[in-house]
């Protein structure tokens, strides 16, 4: 699969490791470099920010998503190629799925938690075939991915739909298996003509 563009979810705020900023930095000159667009969540605070930027700067797309409500605490990025402002929550995770190929996870909180989870439940209904990735910066998804593991040990996860979550540390080696993702070949939860 070739990954054009790319939907990041991360932290509006900095968190207490300089690594979580460096891997922001890092993973937004990566997608630049390999000709990736990057679609988020608009802000010009915190690793979404510096995602941005550094994305930019390396010469590289950025698509910002941002309901109304938030322009003013989450301060648009100014310099991002294009701006798009919407209504709501839910409208924000539409668009931002629809210009994406594929879904990622940098540190963050309930929100980022929250979009990728959503994103991910997407994929296990059959809503969408488009990979999902964590990039786990200095191991901060390592409680998520071991509750994602007793969530199938207790029979709540399938192991396929386990298997969907990819996590990795590095930035190239992330999106090196994001565009190698096949889909599980399951049956489609959810009729999309009955929704």
């Amino acid at each position: 699969m070739k990954l054009e563009r790319v939907c990041v979810f991360c932290g509006s705020s900095a968190g207490e490791e300089p690594a979580y900023l460096d891997a922001a930095q890092r993973f937004g000159e990566t997608l630049a470099r390999r000709g990736i667009g990057l679609v988020y969540g608009g802000s010009s605070l915190g690793l979404m920010g510096r995602l941005a930027s550094a994305t930019l700067d390396a010469g590289g797309e950025v698509i910002g998503v941002i309901p109304h409500v938030l322009t003013a605490r989450e301060v648009a990025h100014p310099r991002a190629t294009e701006m798009r402002l919407v209504e709501s929550m839910h409208e924000r995770k539409s668009v931002m799925a629809e210009l994406s190929d594929a879904f990622i996870a940098l540190p963050g909180g309930l929100g980022t938690l929250e979009a990728f989870c959503e994103l991910l439940t997407w994929g296990q209904l059959g809503l969408h075939s488009k990979p999902c990735g964590m990039l786990d910066v200095a191991r901060y998804f390592r409680r998520l991915t071991e509750f994602f593991d007793h969530a199938a040990r207790e029979g709540f996860l399938s192991t396929v739909h386990r298997d969907m979550v990819i996590v990795e540390a590095d930035p190239e080696t992330l999106l090196d298996r994001l565009a190698a993702y096949e889909p599980p070949r399951l049956p489609q939860w959810i009729d999309e003509s009955e929704t």
